[in-house]
């Protein structure tokens, strides 16, 4: 099945509701349903084999998915905060596409010899298009539907290739068509080049709810939007989260808020704690995934939220700290370095199997192994009860001498002081010991705290091997829009001349 398919049958369904954009002047399903179709005629019309999308998440976004998907060729959404070095380098693999670029971003699809459309231009030459154009999808469901560049935050990214068959298993897996009541809106902060921004396309739209998008994050506009388009249900990553529970003489009232998930980074037990608290009438989800997974394969849900505050029991207290359960679609192996399923709540690397499981890279194909189970190359441990523990990348992995150290470990400790916003412990290279344990935290506002307190704490907590060797304070850590961590950027900065004057 083509992803188009589900807009096809959203169209059927209810073409009339407005499934894009604010009630006033957003799109209807049957609406998008036409853009797509002059879409798909503009990118055949240019000869194009591809459409990148190099611009913020707004109702282009959408019409150049189903578009690409009537044509036959991916989407290939970009990250348009990269310098021009990295712009030019992932254009120059797609000789052939046909762009959609902002007013800062235009210029480097040009350099690429590529022709550019604004988001508005392709909007409007698609509706022209429109007109006297139906067109049928190709029907290959292995074919490439969108293809995605990783945020490469310890190297290089590289383009994973998700299938029409990947995203479609994942929405029919997790989403009921036609569940949403006619009056549901969700409210998705993330950028068009990252997987949940393409699988809440998909997802909304499936069940009937209207999506909106906000261009750029603050938590008074956050606020403000979920309030004035009465959203109902939104997508946020940690970092946005904690802002707008930290925020000073900030109206956190969001009466039409029934749910709200959250993914993409670690989220520190102490925030969702505090939202919790602020909202309790908002059910949380916390959802893990990646993009070669086509998003979420674990889900904590929201009785579980609710329980983990309330109960006197530890173990379940401490499931606000995992991403939950895997979902039924997905069977997930907890695997030693050796390949070998290890015993519950033993470290491991997570490894997946399932119909959304893409694992294929541009120019590399497929890296399933023999079973059809695809390394994560994260780590962590699956509870007696098969809730999943991240403990963070295999890559963020500091060897100090012959001993391996997860950093999320040390970084949760850091995160119980009052005073810690936010953390992040990298390894440095060192002569005597390979790596040594350096972190940086960053402080509340007019907040003070004694390193070597801290270092103090993590001794007590951890042991003396795992406490790192200097804390510096920074006032913000490098992260992606996503709430990555760019441990290389946390890396370079601390071995950098003038760390001296930071720490």
């Amino acid at each position: 099945m083509n992803i188009a398919m589900l807009l096809d049958m959203a169209a059927e369904g209810f073409g009339e509701r407005i499934v894009i954009g604010p009630e006033r002047d957003g799109h209807s399903a049957a609406r998008l349903s036409e853009l797509a179709d002059g879409g798909a005629e503009l990118i055949r019309t240019a000869g194009a084999d591809a459409l990148v999308y190099l611009a913020v998440n707004g109702p282009a976004f959408p019409v150049a998915l189903f578009a690409a998907a009537r044509a036959g060729v991916p989407l290939v959404p970009v990250n348009y905060r990269l310098g021009g070095e990295q712009l030019d380098a992932l254009l120059a693999n797609h000789p052939r596409a046909l762009g959609i670029a902002g007013p800062s971003q235009s210029e480097a699809l040009r350099r690429a010899g590529l022709p550019v459309r604004s988001p508005q231009e392709w909007l409007a030459d698609a509706a022209a298009a429109a007109v006297e154009t139906k067109t049928t999808e190709p029907d290959n469901p292995d074919a490439p539907a969108v293809l995605i560049y990783t945020s490469g935050t310890t190297s290089a990214p590289k383009g994973v290739v998700l299938s029409h068959h990947n995203l479609v298993s994942y929405v029919l897996g997790t989403v009921e068509f036609a569940a949403a009541q006619a009056q549901e809106a969700a409210l998705v902060s993330v950028p068009p080049y990252h997987i949940a921004a393409v699988s809440n396309v998909l997802t909304n739209l499936y069940a009937g709810r209207r999506a909106l998008t906000l261009e750029h994050f603050t938590p008074d506009g956050w606020l403000a939007l979920v309030r004035e388009q009465r959203v109902t249900h939104a997508m946020v990553v940690p970092t946005m989260l904690a802002r707008i529970m930290d925020g000073e003489d900030l109206d956190r009232s969001v009466p039409s808020l029934r749910a709200l998930a959250y993914g993409g980074a670690k989220m520190p037990v102490r925030v969702i704690e505090t939202a919790l608290g602020a909202w309790p009438d908002v059910d949380f989800v916390n959802a893990y995934g990646l993009t070669e997974t086509s998003s979420t394969i674990a889900v904590l849900g929201p009785e579980e939220h609710r329980a983990a505050v309330t109960s006197g029991d530890p173990q379940v207290r401490a499931r606000l700290g995992s991403a939950g359960r895997p979902v039924p679609t997905i069977e997930l192996e907890i695997r030693n370095p050796g390949g070998d399923p290890v015993a519950a709540g033993e470290d491991g690397q997570i490894w997946v199997r399932g119909e959304q499981v893409s694992a294929r890279y541009a120019g590399q194909g497929s890296t399933v192994d023999e079973s059809g189970f695809f390394h994560t190359r994260d780590q962590g441990f699956l509870d007696a009860d098969g809730y999943l523990y991240v403990r963070g990348r295999l890559d963020d992995t500091i060897i100090r001498g012959a001993e391996n150290i997860a950093p999320a470990e040390i970084e949760d400790v850091l995160l119980r002081h009052p005073e810690v916003l936010d953390a992040v412990v990298v390894g440095v290279p060192d002569e005597e010991w390979g790596e040594r344990i350096e972190a940086v935290v960053v402080l509340r506002a007019g907040g003070e705290v004694d390193t070597e307190q801290l270092r103090d704490m993590i001794r007590r907590a951890l042991r003396g091997s795992k406490t790192p060797d200097r804390i510096a304070c920074w006032p913000e850590l490098p992260r992606t829009p996503t709430g990555k961590l760019l441990r290389r950027d946390v890396v370079a900065g601390l071995t950098a001349p003038e760390h001296a004057q930071r720490s």
